[in-house]
């Protein structure tokens, strides 16, 4: 596993203002390395200002010890480093400033300034240094070595670590950099996976919810027919054995009906469902390939269409069956037939099926008007009865009150509009129009 730039952080367990005891550790260290340095170097420095030795030696165990803030404040140690370059110390004291400063986030002209006035306050001091030693005959050198050796000083101890800085700090920033998009590339990837299974779950529920309504639509008209003419096959056996045996055929015949919608809906649910299949041993499968199949699920739902889907040609052949049954229904259509979407056909003639089973539930006996009207940019229907009669058969239907939930889902997602409810007659009807595009 990676390390990741919130790990990073709640990972700190340092003291004060350091990430890391090792941090601390290393710096404490090289505090304790540069205050001996300077207080060894602070011996000769009392000497030739003139102050006693003790004085000198604090001095530079002060001025070394700074190196214990170079990470909180660097310019400070540079500053120090600078102005103890005259009293001839701190020469660790300089370079790991130096290295700090540059390593760290400020601007580059503050670098490069107090970079410059290290470099400029070491090459002054040696090369007032090296004349003095040439002039108390210490050190004979030609005049041109003087200059010379003052600037490769200069430039050895400031460029060197000012470089290695730079490169230091540029390579924190880039980690922390790719340690930034490693963090936003998870919390994605973590928001991609949870939409993926929103996704998955949603395609769930819409086929079951599709899936029941088409249940709902095949078997409940099929099946109210059936038991309605079972029921006058039961009152005409033994007093007309003709009709019972017309009934008897047509209970035979919405029988196979509905046994071959109901064969051709469950060859398309296997078909669907051949995609994804479970893992041996009950492994669950990726999130990832459940939120492909059920978006590849989804899209074939709304690609594909079954092979035989019910059309506003079947109008007269839904009526007339329902007029078998021994309601009495007229059928008025205004306008002249056209051929429509096959979503929006096959709508429509749902609607009219089951408004026609809910007569048949309800209202067995009841006279019922259905209208259908083609217009020019949408086609309406509606279906109506009459208060039942009492004279119908009662055939004890069930209702379990989804057919109107049914109706109204399917005329609102091809964005038309429903309505339902009783009559000022004591009827009931249902009302819809659907775009004709």
């Amino acid at each position: 596993m990676t390390t990741t730039g919130e790990d990073h952080v709640t990972a700190r367990g340092g003291p004060w203002w350091w990430e890391r005891r090792r941090s601390a550790v290393l710096d404490v260290g090289l505090a304790a390395v540069s205050a001996l340095e300077c207080g060894v170097e602070g011996v000769p420095f009392a000497w030739e200002a003139g102050i006693p030795v003790a004085v000198g030696v604090v001095f530079g165990l002060a001025a070394g010890a700074v190196l214990l803030v170079r990470r909180r404040w660097p310019i400070a140690v540079v500053l120090v480093a600078i102005a103890v370059t005259p009293a001839a110390m701190g020469f660790l004291l300089g370079i790991v400033g130096l290295y700090s400063l540059a390593a760290s986030d400020l601007p580059r002209r503050i670098i490069g300034s107090l970079a410059g006035m290290q470099s400029v306050g070491v090459l002054i001091v040696m090369f007032v240094r090296m004349r003095q030693d040439i002039a108390r005959g210490d050190v004979e050198v030609g005049d041109w070595l003087v200059p010379f050796a003052s600037v490769t000083m200069a430039l050895g101890v400031t460029a060197p670590p000012v470089l290695l800085g730079l490169y230091v700090g540029a390579r924190r920033r880039l980690m922390e950099s790719l340690r930034e998009r490693a963090d936003s590339l998870e919390r994605e990837l973590q928001l991609l996976a949870e939409r993926a299974e929103e996704r998955a779950e949603w395609a769930r529920g819409e086929e079951r919810t599709r899936i029941a309504r088409e249940m709902h639509d095949v078997v409940a008209h099929r099946v109210s027919l059936m038991v309605v003419h079972a029921a006058a096959l039961q009152a005409v056996a033994r007093k007309d054995p003709e009709k019972a045996v017309r009934n008897a055929a047509l209970v035979g015949d919405m029988g196979r009906q509905a046994l071959t919608e109901l064969r051709e809906m469950l060859g398309v649910l296997r078909a669907g469902g051949d995609g994804v299949r479970a893992r041996p041993g009950g492994g669950s499968v990726p999130l990832a390939a459940v939120g492909a199949a059920a978006a590849a699920a989804a899209s074939r739902v709304a690609a594909e269409e079954p092979a035989e889907r019910p059309s506003l040609a079947e109008i007269d052949e839904l009526v007339g069956q329902s007029a078998a049954a021994g309601m009495v229904v007229d059928l008025s259509v205004e306008g002249e037939y056209r051929s429509y979407a096959p979503e929006v056909e096959a709508t429509a003639y749902r609607v009219v099926q089951e408004a026609l089973t809910n007569v048949h539930k309800h209202a067995a006996g009841a006279k019922t008007y259905v209208r259908l009207a083609h217009r020019v940019s949408e086609i309406a229907m509606q279906v109506e009865n009459e208060p039942p009669s009492g004279a119908g058969s009662s055939a004890g239907l069930p209702s379990g009150g989804n057919g109107l939930v049914g109706m109204r889902e399917r005329v609102s997602a091809l964005g038309g509009v429903f309505v339902s409810g009783p009559t000022d007659a004591g009827g009931f009807r249902v009302s819809a129009v659907i775009p004709a595009s």
